[in-house]
């Protein structure tokens, strides 16, 4: 796993095998909706999350060997926004590897584990176009509840408990982006959680006391997707993400801003592993409400 590396010919080719087309800047037909890019209709195998380990080694190929975990929220009102990650993978791919060439990419689905089937999945890391074929696996449930909250802490506790990064060794943090439209859940209940990782757990998993665990391994963001102007649940996202990310690890963005938004991300992760992580980061801004346009 994580072996070779990522080129616009073979995504071209990928696509093709698949009967898309791709336009001259290597982005994949706008006409193609969320359930012609994913349909898969149940959990697939590969991405079945109950007792994996993920890794992500260093290798010749791959010395420094950065680690993103992407977890896409695959609920009902999503579909458009994870439509958007799979047709401009290429464009993201291509533009990281001028900058980050050991940039490896776990695909995750995110959902909400008190009522969906398959509330979490998580492929392998990969830095080829393995990442597009993992992204094809993916099931776009279209669920979730009404909680108001989707189980996005899933994606720390997954990356914590779940993973083995040899960036760890070097004394640098993986990075997870979460992507969803609702506010931040406050706990991930214990029996659905046991169930779907094949963990014994004890209680449900407090979102204060993963945070602070996850983020000493993880560097953390979060993208809230705007669907329009008048987003109910942006004050609360702002409120409840907030309280635990710095200001500028929560970003707002409307659905074709998300490639630009992951690119930008993983360049200023990059900065911050070239620099060390002992530097203390700023504490989160709750004030702040702003709507980042990349």
């Amino acid at each position: 796993m994580g072996h070779g590396n990522w080129t616009r010919e073979s995504f071209v080719n990928y696509s093709a095998s698949r009967g898309r087309t791709v336009d001259s800047k290597g982005v994949l037909s706008n006409s193609l909706t969320d359930r012609q890019l994913f349909v898969q209709q149940h959990l697939h195998p590969g991405l079945n999350p109950h007792n994996v380990f993920r890794e992500c080694c260093d290798t010749k190929e791959h010395p420094q060997t950065l680690p993103v975990i992407l977890a896409l929220d695959v609920t009902g009102s999503m579909g458009a926004a994870s439509a958007e990650v799979a047709k401009k993978l290429n464009e993201v791919m291509t533009l990281l590897y001028h900058q980050v060439r050991d940039v490896e990419f776990l695909v995750m689905g995110i959902g909400d584990l008190a009522y969906d089937h398959a509330p979490v999945q998580m492929s392998q890391f990969e830095s080829d176009i393995r990442i597009a074929e993992q992204l094809d696996q993916v099931y776009l449930e279209h669920g979730g509840g009404g909680n108001g909250y989707e189980s996005y802490t899933a994606a720390w506790y997954m990356g914590l408990h779940h993973t083995r990064l040899d960036c760890w060794g070097r004394n640098q943090k993986g990075l997870i982006i979460t992507m969803g439209d609702e506010p931040l859940n406050p706990y991930l209940p214990r029996e659905p959680l046991s169930r779907v990782t094949g963990d014994p757990l004890e209680r449900d998993v407090e979102t204060d006391a993963l945070y602070r665990e996850a983020a000493r391994k993880f560097d953390i963001y979060h993208l809230h997707v705007t669907h329009t102007s008048t987003d109910r649940y942006r004050e609360e996202a702002q409120r409840s993400f907030g309280k635990y990310l710095p200001e500028d690890h929560l970003h707002f963005v409307y659905v074709d801003s998300i490639a630009d938004a992951i690119v930008e991300i993983v360049k200023q992760h990059q900065k911050g592993a070239d620099i060390g992580w002992n530097a203390e980061k700023p504490a989160p801004d709750k004030k702040t409400d702003r709507l980042i346009r990349w």
